[in-house]
């Protein structure tokens, strides 16, 4: 076969995602797998049949490019209900196949060559090449361990005429904070009398525990004239390879969103969509989740009891941070694959969070698995 001489990689600085290569690992060494955040068991029944419902009904064509109408209703009603704030089911809320789609679509939307896009690390892996690939330059600030907090004088300093786009997250992964009231001001003050848009992943905003309250950035008019808020059915509804989320905007944002997301899936499962509007219906089924994982963080972190790790418990999203500094002295990547390989637990090294090498002595747990999981993996991690 002729060879070709290929075409700059837009991408040559990145890899294949930790999430990837941690669970190949787990996999091939038959670990219990707490590294890749989704849930080992089963979606309710009730949406299941749903699901399978509208299947047999002959809900099976492409939806609305934007997404059904009942589902953007009912999306609408529950985000007015949550933040105060009405996003027009028609023209400002559309569907997508999930929010790592939701991300980079507001980001092709928005960033184009030389832009800068301030996001804090450790940040979820799919931000910084969404923006690369866009042309954009990613620019990261750091947050405080180990509580990591934000460094406000640190992003007023970041801020510059080329900033164009900032990306927050709350409930935080990896970390497992979540942002204060007084943090969500901070960013409005700092954002007022600029024109940089925001990207606010909320995908966890229903998995939040101790009585902490999510701010969403819904909640501020200023910060929600400016935002892409994005969230996710499959983390709230155990579904994650469902891939179905959502993204409410401002109408002249959703605008040009839909412009590239109609070329980019078109629509969303159909099917899926219309079982969501059903579910949708008794608030309770997503009200509930905080309680739900609340309970599986608690098992986790009592089963610890007696361990060298070290840790705060995490206040949303279902993960739970270890510092193992008094185990080992490894480097988190070398840590977490022994971890795998002769102890059969597999675990995310935060390191994988950060845009340069980084080491704190941290592993990201996930705790979405049945009790069983839980109860065996932390047996194991109390006796190392």
């Amino acid at each position: 076969m002729q060879s070709l001489q290929l075409f700059p990689d837009k991408l040559a600085d990145f890899g294949t995602t930790i999430f990837t290569v941690m669970s190949e690992l787990a996999n091939k060494h038959g670990a219990i797998n707490l590294s890749q955040g989704f849930p080992n068991f089963p979606v309710d029944g009730e949406l299941i049949g749903l699901v399978n419902k509208h299947m047999r009904e002959g809900k099976n064509q492409y939806a609305p490019m934007a997404g059904v109408a009942d589902l953007r209703q009912k999306i609408s009603d529950k985000v007015l209900a949550a933040t105060g704030t009405h996003y027009a089911p028609d023209l400002e809320i559309t569907v997508t196949a999930g929010a790592t789609q939701a991300i980079f679509t507001a980001v092709a939307a928005t960033v184009s060559s030389g832009d800068e896009v301030i996001m804090f690390a450790p940040a979820y892996d799919c931000y910084a090449p969404a923006v690369r690939l866009y042309g954009g330059i990613p620019v990261f600030i750091d947050l405080l361990a180990p509580e990591f907090k934000v460094d406000w004088e640190a992003v007023r300093s970041a801020v510059t005429p080329r900033t164009r786009l900032m990306i927050v997250n709350t409930p935080h992964n990896p970390s497992a904070t979540v942002w204060t009231k007084a943090d969500m001001l901070q960013l409005g003050q700092i954002l007022d009398e600029t024109d940089i848009l925001l990207i606010s992943d909320e995908v966890y905003e229903h998995i939040i525990f101790d009585g902490v309250e999510h701010w969403s950035a819904a909640r501020f008019d200023a910060l929600a004239a400016r935002t892409f808020l994005i969230a996710s059915f499959g983390k709230t509804f155990h579904a994650t390879g469902w891939k179905a989320g959502y993204v409410c905007a401002p109408e002249a944002l959703m605008s040009r969103f839909r412009k590239i997301h109609q070329y980019l899936v078109f629509s969303v499962n159909t099917p899926v969509q219309y079982a969501l509007a059903d579910y949708l219906e008794e608030p309770a089924r997503y009200q509930s989740v905080a309680a739900f994982y609340q309970a599986k963080r608690d098992l986790f972190l009592d089963a610890l009891q007696g361990s060298r790790f070290t840790y705060l418990p995490a206040q949303g999203a279902y993960f739970q941070v270890l510092d193992y500094r008094a185990i080992s002295d490894e480097l988190e990547a070398d840590f977490a694959r022994r971890l795998t390989i002769e102890s059969k637990v597999a675990a995310i090294p935060f390191s994988g969070f950060y845009p340069k090498e980084r080491e704190q002595r941290i592993l990201r747990f996930c705790f979405a698995k049945t009790d069983e999981t839980i109860l065996q993996a932390a047996e194991i991690l109390r006796n190392l």
